[in-house]
């Protein structure tokens, strides 16, 4: 959908996506959008599957599609729920999300790259 631009300003196009419709394979994480602002990806984890020990450099937001699961952080806090849950998480915070269903869930993360993020380095830096 287009929204027309109003004085000085860029057109704005709607993007939309129903997650629960796509196609998303186990494993395969897809990337919808990916902007300055931001990147939304949206995975697939079958029951029993798990998103190992992880961070991010970005402050996340992780929302339940469907199914169900539990996410434990860094502090041994454990928390559950199932579609509808949105979970958000500090830059560099650690957790573990479990599926405790097959579930879709969709990861916002925000600013993209966030700070310390490789994709922010310098070509030099990296090249040494």
């Amino acid at each position: 959908m287009r929204i027309g631009p109003g004085p000085d300003q860029e057109e704005i196009r709607l993007k939309a996506w129903n997650v629960t419709e796509m196609d998303i394979e186990r494993a395969r994480p897809r990337v919808l959008d990916s902007e300055d602002e931001g990147r939304i990806i949206a995975l697939r984890l079958p029951k029993g599957e798990r998103l190992s020990e992880h961070q991010v450099h970005e402050r996340a937001w992780l929302f339940v599609a469907s199914g169900a699961i539990e996410i434990d952080d860094a502090d041994g806090e454990c928390v559950g729920g199932g579609a509808g849950l949105i979970a958000e998480f500090s830059p560099r915070e650690r957790r573990e999300v479990r599926a405790t269903e097959d579930s879709i869930l969709v990861l916002l993360l925000s600013p993209w790259p966030g700070e310390g993020h490789p994709r922010q380095r310098p070509a030099a830096a990296s090249a040494q």
